[in-house]
């Protein structure tokens, strides 16, 4: 509410007001050459995201493949973590990672609106009514309460541990596509005639009932079947395939829910590559095509080491954990919160206050506290 929100407002208006990707925003309405290096941190962040995102995109598309033959006549996990384990200790994960980023430069290649908008306006409802179905299943099982326990019950020791806001802090800014160019380059997008604040509220109250929903879904599962809540994004791979097991119809409503999963991860990889393919049109000259493809090479070249951090490369620790949680660390711990700093410096230091409260739609009395907020917060 304090960060989130009026960050998102933040990158919205640059991007309409601009018309133009982070880089060549910040420069245009700064009026100043020196602030096209403020864009810079954003297209980094889209990339470094981007390598080890579409690694776990490619587990879901895994799992997507697996229930679907499973649902006509094939063989489902036996043991979801052993097989969960198995599974990204062996080199296939960079095949699916190799898949996602082909979907993915593919579509930025013919064009975004068309395909992906168009699939996304009919699948994300039917994962939003997916997801609610399985929340009330999980809370059914036995065991749920202490699930809804460990998500409700208040720790307020835990307020005392600074590494506490950093993650909230990150997680705000990764769950809301904050500080990584994506919603400048929505922004840009969005006519002239449509305000802004009604859709930013939207976005931040949806993103938060949803990962409620989720947690809902998961996490009375992960108590029921005596699995770690610290396990991270594995307790998707892991719960919900046992969840599935025990349902009548389950594999085929587990390829429905990892299907509508792949088609929600291609959306935000596109939107990822996008910022790093309008960066090299803007700064490099390249036309878009080629720009999709080199651009989506150096992601997977970049994200391979990633891909192979449970397995070949496991070994490998920095800073006491695998090369993929080390990306994730950098990029939403550290990276996001960094660049959404230098995007409330812009917004409420150099932008003219006149100019960001007309781009943002927002009226004076509303305006002059978001500029506080902004300013100060």
């Amino acid at each position: 509410a304090l960060i989130g929100l009026p960050l998102l407002l933040a990158e919205l208006a640059i991007g309409r007001a601009a018309q133009r990707e982070p880089i060549g925003a910040l420069a245009a309405l700064a009026g100043s050459a020196k602030w096209r290096f403020g864009g810079l941190p954003s297209v980094l962040a889209a990339l470094v995201i981007l390598a080890y995102y579409a690694v776990i995109a490619g587990w879901t598309m895994k799992y997507f493949a697996g229930f679907a033959a499973a649902a006509t006549g094939g063989h489902a996990p036996v043991t979801a973590a052993l097989y969960f384990e198995s599974f990204i200790a062996s080199p296939e994960p960079v095949a699916w990672q190799a898949a996602i980023m082909i979907a993915t430069v593919a579509i930025v290649w013919f064009g975004v609106g068309g395909g992906i908008e168009a699939a996304a306006r009919v699948m994300m409802p039917l994962l939003a009514l997916i997801l609610v179905a399985l929340a009330v299943h999980g809370l059914s099982l036995p065991g749920a309460g202490a699930g809804l326990s460990f998500i409700f019950r208040p720790d307020w020791s835990a307020l005392a541990n600074p590494s506490v806001y950093l993650a909230a802090l990150g997680q705000a800014f990764f769950s809301l596509g904050l500080a990584m160019g994506a919603m400048i380059t929505y922004g840009s997008y969005v006519p002239t005639s449509r305000t802004l604040p009604v859709p930013a509220l939207w976005i931040v109250a949806g993103d938060s009932l949803f990962a409620l929903i989720a947690g809902l879904m998961i996490f009375p599962a992960v108590f029921s079947f005596g699995l770690d809540p610290a396990s991270g994004p594995a307790l998707a791979f892991i719960t919900m395939p046992q969840v599935f097991g025990q349902m009548p119809g389950g594999m085929a409503i587990g390829a429905a829910f990892f299907g509508l999963l792949v088609v929600a991860a291609v959306g935000s990889t596109v939107s990822l590559l996008e910022v790093v393919v309008s960066f090299l049109i803007e700064r490099a000259r390249m036309r878009r095509r080629p720009a999709a493809v080199m651009a989506g090479a150096l992601i997977f070249a970049l994200g391979v080491p990633a891909a192979l951090s449970f397995g070949w490369l496991g070994g490998i620790r920095i800073a006491g954990r695998n090369i993929l949680d080390a990306m994730d660390n950098f990029a939403s711990n550290l990276l996001l919160p960094a660049n959404g700093i230098l995007i409330a410096v812009f917004v409420g230091w150099v932008w003219s206050a006149r100019d960001a409260c007309n781009a943002s739609g927002l009226g004076s009395r509303l305006a002059a506290g978001w500029d506080v907020v902004i300013r100060y917060v």
